[in-house]
């Protein structure tokens, strides 16, 4: 499978840290830089000697010979190569640059803008090692690292099914009433590789985050284990923190029901369904149990990657901004000119308290936003943790209290990381967060 690493480059650098050979030449090691000239990508070597120039350039890592055939492939192949400043958390609140470093093959192509696509070619078995390792910490419980492995497997089998199908759309737009702005964000459409190695697909970060043993047995115990729904794989979701109530699909993205992504209590207790604003009030105000409710910095420190430590108010949260800066934000993320901003309204919820449909108004004009991801980017120079929040103004400050970090439908990544904890089984995670699905081994 293919997964691009950084995409719209001028130039990529990086490091081959073993041999590698192209088509026509090679082995090459060391550092390089790709970048464009007279439409082809001209790779250089660390004292720029041209090594190559094609628009597709192909670099495999060759196997250690001098290792026995029978040795296993952890053993025989330690290349690597290393990217320099790739962004991670793109548009997200914990957005930066890091060098990473990722096994298996790289490729560098040529797109018609005069750009360079930086692809990896890897097994979906190694690729699934990475994403449990990045998406939360490999020194995480076991069960929930098996539980996470099939739930990745699943969402990318499912969607490299629907590709195939159908083709994607990464953007779906309702068509609503004059003044309304629905939009949605599913599957990212990529032309040049199977998934983005971002949190807009799954984050996947190579081996600069440490795959640990646990994380290598996580994957290897559930080896083609994904779940299933009346015979299809499940296109499994998943968020960092529900805020105690699962979200419905259909409030992050198209308006349809998926049965086994419906609102769920994320507590060992029933908490029923937000339908009011009142109760949404008395909710997002609260901290009800819940197992991604938790405190436990000790447990936190195994379960969660560092850049996501660093969000400490994830389960209930407080955003301010005075009425001026409100307004600039939302002229520059929504592109439009409110004027004076008199009031933020919620129009819909979810069952979690989710807003899918919110209404801006202001002087000059008046609009509805939607559905979470849009409010999200609307209110925020990044993003908001979630879309359900509540809005109150005092003292020429709009005051955002909110419950929740991402879009809250299918598998809590926290809260199932402390049920495991608690000593729940990975099948029994899966079934409490995905109501009606099967395991099943398809491999």
């Amino acid at each position: 499978m293919t997964v691009g690493i950084m995409d719209r480059q001028t130039e990529v650098c990086g490091r081959l840290d073993g041999n590698f050979r192209g088509e026509g030449f090679g082995p090459v090691s060391g550092r390089f830089l790709a970048k464009v000239e007279a439409g082809r990508i001209v790779l250089l070597d660390e004292v720029h000697r041209e090594i190559c120039r094609f628009p597709l350039i192909r670099l495999t890592a060759e196997q250690d010979s001098s290792l026995p055939l029978r040795q296993p492939k952890k053993a025989r192949s330690r290349q690597a190569f290393t990217l320099i400043n790739v962004t991670i958390g793109n548009r997200f609140h914990w957005e930066r640059k890091e060098d990473q470093t990722f096994e298996g093959d790289l490729f560098l192509q040529l797109r018609e803008d005069g750009t360079i696509c930086a692809v990896n070619e890897i097994s979906l078995e190694d690729y699934l090692k990475s994403v449990i390792s990045s998406e939360m910490n490999a020194a995480a419980p076991m069960e929930f690292l098996k539980a996470h492995a099939i739930v990745s497997r699943s969402w990318l089998l499912s969607g490299l099914g629907q590709k195939k199908k159908i083709g994607e759309t990464s953007v779906g737009t309702d068509k609503g009433a004059e003044g309304e702005v629905l939009r949605w964000y599913d599957r990212e459409h990529h032309d040049l590789f199977d998934v983005c190695a971002d949190d807009h697909c799954q984050r996947y970060q190579g081996i600069t985050k440490i795959v640990s043993q646990q994380a290598e047995e996580a994957v290897g115990e559930t080896h083609g284990m994904v779940m299933t729904y009346q015979d299809a794989i499940c296109d499994a979701r998943y968020s960092k923190a529900c805020g105690g109530i699962t979200e419905e699909f259909d409030t992050a993205w198209d308006n349809k029901r998926v049965p086994y992504l419906a609102s769920i209590s994320d507590a060992s207790v029933p908490h029923h369904s937000i339908k009011t604003e009142e109760e949404a009030s008395r909710w997002i105000l609260s901290k009800p149990e819940a197992y991604c409710n938790t405190k436990d910095e000790g447990l936190l420190g195994k379960i969660l990657p560092d850049s996501d430590r660093e969000t400490k108010d994830f389960f209930r949260w407080r955003v301010e901004y005075s009425k001026e800066e409100l307004e600039e934000i939302l002229r520059e993320k929504s592109g439009f000119d409110f004027g004076t901003l008199q009031e933020i309204v919620p129009v819909r919820r979810g069952p979690s308290g989710r807003i899918s449909q919110l209404r801006i108004v202001g002087s000059r004009r008046s609009m509805i936003v939607g559905k979470e991801l849009e409010i999200r980017r609307w209110l925020s120079r990044s993003h908001l943790y979630s879309s359900a929040f509540l809005v109150t103004f005092e003292a020429g400050q709009f005051i955002l209290n909110g419950a929740g970090w991402g879009h809250g439908v299918g598998l809590c990544q926290i809260g199932a990381a402390v049920m495991a904890a608690h000593g729940f089984s990975g099948e029994e995670i899966l079934k409490h967060y995905f109501r009606g699905v099967e395991i099943k081994k398809i491999y």
